[in-house]
């Protein structure tokens, strides 16, 4: 962008929520962005915008707070003054974390917290989005991670990897090692649109509490309708490669359709088994218990159903499983992040099991912003939004391998649910 002997244009904040900020025109100079603008006053406090990149503590720390070699507001003739007649234009839009990869390596934390977030905040930007995910607002052409190593994003399961390139195949990824070749270029940038997310800034926020969700401040800007359908359309298509395609699925029973699902076909029960987990997972008898009321409803009533530990199956199988879900059940964990890819119906559930008077708001408010309803089993009790905990809370055996469940009383919700008798 050149501007020759004029002023460099300002920089339009498009919109904001502590966490999520929506630039165009944002400069960069040596590590440091700027806010070029002649109202200073228009401009978020720097806190609730973003942080130092710092690890969280486990509390707000003045460690996180932002400096002046994060971000600076300055006037249109300083920038002038600063960056000389133009600066190297990245054009398009550009996704921006500015967080630590302290909490990156996890599937639930990239796909369904920094992602979902992410991609919540972009969608402000577009003027509608069809059911099946069509719109007119282009990918986002970059994502810049200025704190984070260029693998230490990627989780165990390579789930995120997976998520991310089956989601937007054209994105350029930029890491701290590329964002310090940037800085040490001394050349200025301008990014033609920024929709920048941070942790510690979403933290502060008055929407942090009850679920500390990083997510949940994005949805304090503008919404469309179908905005999870763009990702949740294209992950499912990479999975799946053809939606009339009949495969043999792991260790899933019998041949399945996958993708989409129709109007008739039967619904589909997924279990999803920790038993060979050495951490939040069920009393043995228990398991049983419920595999054994689980099969009961299938040869009474049809439906399908599949008992799966994620990690027998390979990340296609777990996509395509998912897709074809219309009740996903299971304890607290990982596994439970295959809600993303269920599609949102009027039969739709995730029922999570706790340990009792356990509780993580994780996978509940989750499923709620994606409208799925959702079940929080304390052995043959559960609790459904707005009547749910206050907080978070992870009582002494709420790790361990001793959780009680009464699957016959799931077992019946889940008929109740399918059959329309439930709310």
């Amino acid at each position: 962008m050149y501007w020759g002997s004029a002023l460099p244009p300002e920089t339009r904040i498009v919109s904001h929520s502590p966490g999520y900020t929506i630039f165009e025109n944002l400069y960069m100079l040596n590590g440091t962005t700027f806010v070029v603008t002649t109202e200073p006053e228009e401009v978020p406090e720097f806190r609730y915008v973003l942080g130092s990149g710092a690890d969280n503590p486990g509390y707000l720390s003045p460690v996180q707070d932002p400096t002046e070699k994060d971000m600076q507001v300055i006037t249109p003739q300083q920038a002038k003054d600063l960056f000389g007649t133009g600066a190297m234009s990245l054009q398009g839009n550009t996704l921006w974390a500015h967080e630590s990869a302290q909490f990156l390596p996890h599937y639930y934390h990239f796909c369904a917290e920094l992602f979902f977030g992410m991609w919540r905040a972009y969608t402000s930007l577009a003027s509608s989005i069809s059911e099946d995910g069509q719109t007119t607002l282009p990918p986002p052409t970059r994502w810049i991670m200025p704190h984070v190593d260029t693998n230490a994003w990627r989780d165990y399961a390579r789930m995120n990897q997976y998520v991310l390139f089956a989601a937007l195949p054209s994105i350029q990824l930029l890491f701290h090692t590329d964002f310090v070749d940037m800085a040490e270029f001394e050349r200025p940038y301008v990014l033609e649109r920024v929709i920048m997310s941070d942790r510690s800034a979403a933290i502060r926020g008055s929407g942090w509490m009850p679920a500390q969700r990083l997510a949940s401040q994005a949805f304090d800007l503008r919404g469309v309708d179908n905005w999870w359908e763009p990702v949740r359309n294209a992950v499912v298509r990479f999975a799946t490669e053809d939606a009339d395609t009949r495969v043999s699925v792991g260790n899933l029973p019998g041949p399945a359709v996958i993708g989409r699902k129709k109007a008739s076909d039967k619904p589909v029960i997924t279990y999803v088994s920790r038993q060979n987990w050495n951490t939040r997972s069920l009393r043995a008898e228990d398991h049983q218990t419920l595999v054994d009321a689980l099969y009961r409803l299938r040869e009474l009533h049809g439906y399908e159903v599949n008992v799966v530990t994620m990690d027998t199956l390979n990340r296609h199988q777990q996509i395509a499983l998912a897709a074809r879900t219309t009740i996903l059940i299971g304890p607290h964990g990982n596994g439970l992040t295959a809600l993303l890819w269920m599609k949102p119906t009027p039969k739709s559930a995730v029922m999570e099991f706790f340990f009792p008077t356990g509780w993580a708001y994780d996978y509940e408010w989750t499923a709620r912003h994606l409208g799925i309803k959702h079940y929080g089993w304390h052995n043959d009790t559960f609790d459904q939004y707005p009547n749910v905990p206050g907080a978070n809370h992870y009582p002494p055996g709420y790790q361990g391998t001793d959780m009680p469940i009464d699957g016959e009383a799931v077992a019946r919700e889940i008929h109740k649910r399918l059959s329309g008798q439930a709310q």
